[in-house]
């Protein structure tokens, strides 16, 4: 496929070449299971700008556009369309996600761009069943991602959009080298979906046999896709010929999704939910759809007033507290949580006061069982592809961006000649109005389907800034726990003095409400304290279905400016910066 003389006229053969040159030689080197990556792909240091994300060729990318002189967003546009090619069973331009941007101290106020996918016109409360596939066109919802990333771009963006996307293009086209871990979740998937033909021609590898860590994916079809994106703007999914070929995808598998939905559809610019954390951090999250930035922002003002560095990190009354707050804040999610579109959600959720109200309850002895929280939902007698980056420039503004496709490699229909994932985010919905049960079935009324209405999401791409400068940029994928692994990196570093790297590849858990336990990623290595938690009537189990909490890709800016970037181990990544 050679790209079009448009193109070449407007972003120039020079330029080109460069980004040809430089994801030509990427070469992906990083381990999974027992070796440990070098800490010059997982730790940067820079002071003009950092890239973290989940993908070697994607954090490269975004660095060029800064070497370039785009700023935070201009990078995070193009770190963003990179992901879908590099890391494609969760980087996507067919699922949805939040951006939070900080334009940086003086360039005004934090802003949030809500780009989650929305119910088609046709969809209904119960239009799902037990037995049902989640992995269905009747599955998928109205992706968000590409008109959500053209909205930030022409909010703040200040480099051409094509200069953003041909990097993506060149990266499908020419193929980039897969790393060990994306070469075993291909091999897994491929295994596990040979039903779904499109999905097996485009990662299949060539030649046949299994993937492994060096090996070349070559994307021509996505290539395409993303060159018409280049050219015809957001457009071109929407309304143009992606548009045509995702509806013709539709019918063939007779999902609702149609041309009138996809043309409807509009990505948000919101306010961001803030709170102010020991007196000196402001934290900025995303507000609902979000249910996760308000999980977060109510277990830190649960926590605020305990002073936690009292007692040891890993002892039972720091590891108590935190759990009765991330307790008390996902019951708060079932009941109160949906589009704010559709549903009222109260305001002091989010507010300090309410925080300390909540805290009041919290037996420091016990623990509290999570059914008493909640005798107004109730419970029936019976019963994660999300990926997080981080950017900042050298002006100091500042993006943290999460998206996803719902499951891992979404819904795992491939849209035909088209090469692009579609997710499954109407399983985001409570799919079973009235059934809420102690597994962790959630069926109340705020987060029901309906026409147009976009699902929650506990995704919490999340800025903490001090006297107005920004000074951690954080996140992670992890469905429920995504806030309460921000929620330790935040304890780690604001109550306990890590450093950036050591809050990030410190040990975390979970209280999700249901199921009525903490998840613990290193409950061997504690076993006095989760004796002790035990006594207090606290289950602890290994953290389930993947033995790991997050991927936390973060940025700290230390307090002469210098910036430092980290990425988490604990799938693959890059931080890049200089």
């Amino acid at each position: 496929m050679k790209l079009s003389s448009r193109l070449r006229s407007r972003f120039g053969i020079g330029i080109l070449s460069a980004c040809l040159s430089l994801l030509l030689s990427q070469g992906c080197t990083h381990v999974d299971g027992g070796s440990t990556p070098s800490d010059s792909d997982h730790l940067v240091t820079g002071k003009n700008g950092v890239v973290v994300s989940v993908s070697e060729p994607a954090s490269e990318v975004g660095l060029t556009i800064l070497k370039q002189g785009g700023n935070a967003v201009d990078a995070a546009v193009a770190t963003a369309f990179a992901l879908s090619v590099s890391y494609p069973l969760a980087g996507n331009i067919g699922g949805g996600g939040f951006m939070l941007v900080h334009p940086g101290a003086g360039g005004g106020e934090p802003t949030s761009f809500d780009y989650r996918e929305t119910a088609p016109a046709t969809a209904y409360p119960t239009m799902f069943t037990r037995e049902e596939s989640q992995f269905t066109h009747r599955a998928v919802a109205v992706p968000g991602t590409v008109r959500g990333l053209e909205l930030a771009h022409r909010r703040f963006g200040t480099l051409p959009w094509v200069q953003l996307v041909l990097p993506a293009v060149a990266l499908a086209r020419e193929g980039f080298a897969v790393d060990s871990s994306l070469a075993k979740t291909l091999n897994e998937i491929l295994t596990d979906a040979r039903e779904f033909a499109e999905f097996q021609r485009l990662f299949s590898k060539l030649g046949g046999g299994m993937w492994k860590s060096g090996d070349r994916l070559v994307q021509p079809d996505l290539a395409r896709s993303l060159q018409l994106i280049a050219e015809l703007g957001a457009d071109a999914f929407y309304s143009g010929p992606i548009a045509k070929e995702l509806v013709a995808e539709m019918v063939r598998g007779k999902g609702l999704m149609t041309a009138s939905d996809l043309s409807a559809y509009q990505a948000i610019e919101r306010k961001p939910l803030t709170t102010r954390y020991r007196d000196q951090y402001d934290v900025y999250v995303l507000p609902p759809p979000s249910s996760g930035g308000v999980c977060l922002l109510e277990e830190l003002n649960i926590l605020d007033t305990f002073n936690l560095g009292a007692s040891d990190r890993w002892s039972a009354p720091t590891f108590h507290v935190m759990a009765e707050a991330m307790r008390r804040a996902n019951c708060d999610r079932a009941r109160y949580m949906g589009d704010p579109a559709y549903v009222n959600i109260p305001a002091r959720l989010a507010i300090r006061d309410y925080g300390r109200q909540l805290a009041s309850t919290i037996d420091l002895n016990r623990a509290t069982r999570s059914k008493t929280l909640a005798d107004d939902i109730p419970l029936s007698p019976e019963s994660e592809s999300t990926t997080h980056f981080s950017v900042i420039d050298r002006r100091g503004m500042a993006v943290s961006n999460t998206f996803t496709l719902e499951r891992r490699w979404g819904s795992r229909i491939v849209v035909k000649n088209m090469g692009f994932l579609l997710n499954n985010q109407m399983r985001a919905f409570n799919l079973f109005p009235g059934v809420t049960d102690a597994k962790g079935t959630v069926g109340t009324p705020p987060n029901l389907i309906a026409p147009g209405k976009r699902p929650i999401s506990s995704m919490t791409p999340t800025i903490v800034a001090r006297g107005g400068k920004v000074i951690l940029v954080t996140g992670s994928p992890g469905s429920r726990a995504i806030p309460h692994t921000v929620l330790c990196i935040l304890v780690n570093l604001f109550d306990f003095g890590m450093t950036l790297q050591g809050a990030v590849e410190s040990p975390r858990f979970s209280q999700e409400w249901f199921p009525d336990h903490i998840s613990f990623e290193a409950r061997d290595q504690y076993p006095e304290t989760m004796r002790v938690l035990g006594a207090m009537g606290h289950a602890i189990v290994a953290p389930g279905p993947l033995p790991f909490q997050g991927d936390a890709h973060s940025i700290w800016v230390d307090e002469r400016g210098g910036y430092v970037g980290v990425a988490d181990r604990r799938i693959s990544g890059k931080a890049s910066g200089y």
